[in-house]
């Protein structure tokens, strides 16, 4: 290390684990990162991505300024205040002239990685008044928030695996070895799970592929793709037909279980074991291990989600906790509590249930062109297309796209394409870099790199499987000429309000007021906030008002965190359905039974494809840092040797896969880790379309694995895109 190097925190905001990092620093170069050993929760551990920090932060590729379409079509570099000045005179203007409707907004993954992605998106939302709202949530994770609202009364109620004490963890969709977790933020998941066979736990794996998680499995289970809520049913089935479903002191907090019983009679072990391809032994035997284990956790991930009956599936998973009486106790499944979560409502004294709450509701109103339901105030992704290019009254005009690239991540990029080019009046994206959707935009704005902004998980503290909390300001000063994320949210709020040269504190301040109000605190409060920006007096402000009476400065005098202690139960706590209790079998997910019935006679494709995740990537926006590149980090179709050999392919060779939204190219990789049957494409490549600024990308495009969608297969009840077990077909390239 040269003497004038130094070292910093900071909290890796490249996937869910949110590793704490020791970044290297020359000047204002981070020249290395490194685990940080004294991180009270990742204590040292590091992935490839963590470590290639330095490289993302400084690549050349990532835009400095803003760009503005002018009026020969191009994009040209411009002024900040230029920039702005274009939103305000636009968006407003459309609005006035269309109504709020014609504005849709578009949120990507990269935004919970963010302090400004999670605090700024819903002042902005609140100011167009739109309810063309799009995000990744349809392509990821909503099945899950809508069985945690229908179960629980609220969408962000979503228990997590009690990792580090439980005696059997079942994982069904889920790689934690590739992805780092989701929706269970755990840094070290391999030495977690690790750690539970050395201490006697068991280990049970359901994935049609042999992935590095089910390598380290007791049982693996190669299910077919997309059965998943058959199997999952049949587990349940098991559990109250042999009389082993013991919820314990859930019982009280329960309605529906005898319903619940009638509605699952169907599914028995031999009944859905042709369509599951697992013998009938089998799930009866993981259903007695599953209850006769002291403790036990279900946890189920993306590759149970982004299937036909994804919001079945995710709510059988928590229904097979209950069963088991390990929801909301150590070593089940347990709520989170973070340290910017609202204070706890608690029960009445003497109350034998929590309160009744507001509960959860579906549907409140759906989209223009197809009715698709809204869920948790958003509509399907795989909608926006046909909502910007089919007229009428209400169609999207403007759209504000805000660290996503669509294109890529949703089905039919191709036709989304052309409507970005065509059907817009007007596009602002926020994005580091010109992609294959910014490309499309009339105004780019370009946040600096994570080394210059300051960190802090909202979400993913509210997933941890470990009470904590830390906080690390930008580890280099802004660089001249860039704005701060933060800022550039807040102007682009006052932009679209109508409120532009106004200064971005004022969002801010509004936005502490209106936190105050909610909270029934004294006003009086926001004079006491600490800190050296708008997002840090907010952030001080959540703390106080959370359940830790924890403040900024206490923050910053443990640089490393502060450990808030292991989970704990706390159902009567976060219970908000109108019945205050858990609502087994709620009527929409009753009525959407019949439709898992049918399933139970369905014949297979002879070919289904499936994702897959990479350990050195993440989605679409880690393709150009050219040291993850390469390995294994490679879009290759994986097919089993059986089928290979059917088919004609050699490994190596360009395989041609079709299905109903088009065909695409890639090459085979022949693997018995997938099963015959099975194909499979990672998530998040396409980067050959013209006039995107991403050279490592664009050297190594890979095949666009959504372009073989069309976009109208989708989980009914949550509207996610359904992206595993899509029949196709394969042939060799000609």
């Amino acid at each position: 290390m040269s003497h004038d190097s130094r070292t910093a925190p900071r909290i890796c905001p490249l996937c869910e684990a949110t590793c704490g990092l020791t970044l290297t620093i020359e000047g204002t170069t981070v020249t290395g990162a490194r685990g940080d050993r004294d991180d009270i929760f990742s204590r040292g551990f590091i992935c490839p991505k963590g470590a290639s920090f330095g490289g993302l932060d400084a690549d050349p590729d990532r835009l400095r300024v803003p760009l503005v379409r002018g009026e020969d079509g191009e994009l040209r570099e411009a002024a900040w205040g230029e920039a702005f000045d274009l939103i305000a005179a636009r968006i407003p203007d459309l609005v006035k002239t269309h109504g709020p409707q014609a504005v849709g907004v578009v949120l990507g993954n990269p935004n919970v990685h963010t302090m400004a992605g999670s605090l700024y998106p819903p002042l902005l939302l609140g100011a167009l008044r739109t309810r063309n709202v799009f995000t990744a949530s349809t392509l990821d994770q909503m099945p899950k928030h809508v069985s945690s609202g229908l179960l629980f009364g609220d969408a962000h109620a979503i228990p997590v695996p009690d990792l580090d004490r439980t005696d059997h963890l079942l994982l069904i969709g889920a790689n934690p070895l590739e992805s780092n977790g989701s929706l269970c933020t755990a840094p070290d998941f391999p030495g977690r799970l690790k750690a539970l066979r050395r201490r006697g736990g068991t280990l049970t794996v359901i994935d049609p592929r042999r992935t590095r998680t089910a390598r380290l499995a007791d049982r693996h289970v190669a299910i077919r793709p997309g059965a998943d809520a058959l199997l999952l049913a049949a587990l349940a089935h098991t559990l109250i037909d042999d009389k082993l479903a013991d919820p314990g002191p859930l019982a009280e907090h329960l309605e529906g279980l005898d319903e619940l019983a009638a509605a699952l009679a169907e599914f028995t072990p031999d009944a859905v074991a042709a369509a599951c391809d697992v013998d009938a032994d089998t799930i009866t035997a993981i259903a007695r291990e599953l209850a006769a284990a002291p403790t036990a956790a279900v946890y189920g991930r993306i590759g149970s989600c982004t299937v036909e009956h994804g919001t079945l599936a995710s709510w059988l998973v928590d229904v097979l906790n209950i069963l088991t009486g390990n929801l909301d106790r150590p070593g089940g499944a347990l709520f989170p509590l973070s340290a910017t979560a609202r204070a706890p409502r608690t029960a009445e004294p003497g109350a034998r249930h929590a309160a009744p709450g507001k509960g959860f509701a579906l549907g409140r109103w759906s989209s223009r062109v197809s009715g698709h339901p809204e869920a948790k105030g958003e509509l399907p992704i795989a909608a926006l297309a046909e909502e910007i290019d089919t007229p009428g009254e209400d169609r999207i005009r403007a759209l504000v796209v805000i660290a996503a690239n669509p294109v890529l991540s949703a089905p039919d990029g191709d036709r989304l394409d052309a409507a970005l080019a065509d059907g817009l009046d007007f596009m602002v994206s926020v994005d580091p870099y010109l992609n294959e959707t910014s490309r499309r935009a009339h105004v780019v704005l370009p946040p600096p790199p994570p080394s210059q902004s300051a960190h802090f998980d909202f979400a993913f503290n509210g997933f941890a499987v470990h009470n904590q909390v830390r906080y690390t300001r930008a580890a280099v000063p802004l660089e001249d000429g860039r704005m701060d994320e933060s800022e550039i949210h807040a102007r682009l709020i006052l932009a679209v309000s109508g409120l532009h040269g106004a200064p971005p504190s004022a969002v801010d301040d509004q936005a502490v007021d209106t936190a105050l109000t909610r909270a029934g605190a004294p006003k009086e409060l926001a004079a006491g906030l600490t800190g050296e920006s708008g997002p840090e007096r907010r952030l001080d402000l959540m703390l106080r008002l959370g359940p830790y009476g924890l403040t900024l400065q206490r923050l910053l005098a443990h640089p490393h965190g502060i450990d808030l202690g292991p989970l704990k139960p706390r159902l009567t706590e976060v219970l908000r359905t109108r019945s205050g209790r858990i609502e087994l079998l709620p009527d929409p997910i009753a009525a959407d039974l019949p439709r898992l019935r049918r399933a139970l006679g369905d014949r297979p494709a002879p070919l289904v494809l499936v994702g897959r995740r990479h350990l050195r990537s993440n989605n679409s926006w880690m393709h150009n840092v050219g040291s993850l590149t390469g390995g294994s980090n490679v879009c290759t179709l994986q097919i089993h040797p059986d089928d290979a050999a059917r088919l004609g392919l050699a490994d190596g060779d360009t395989a041609r896969i079709e299905s109903s939204g088009g065909g695409i190219e890639a090459p085979a990789e022949i693997t018995d880790t997938v099963r015959s049957g099975v194909v499979s494409l990672p998530h998040g490549w396409g980067h050959s379309r013209p006039g995107t600024r991403m050279s490592v990308a664009a050297a190594h495009p890979g095949a666009n694995v959504n372009q073989l969608l069309d976009g109208t297969l989708l989980d009914p009840l949550s509207g996610t895109a359904v992206l595993n077990a899509i029949p196709v077909s394969v042939t060799p390239a000609h």
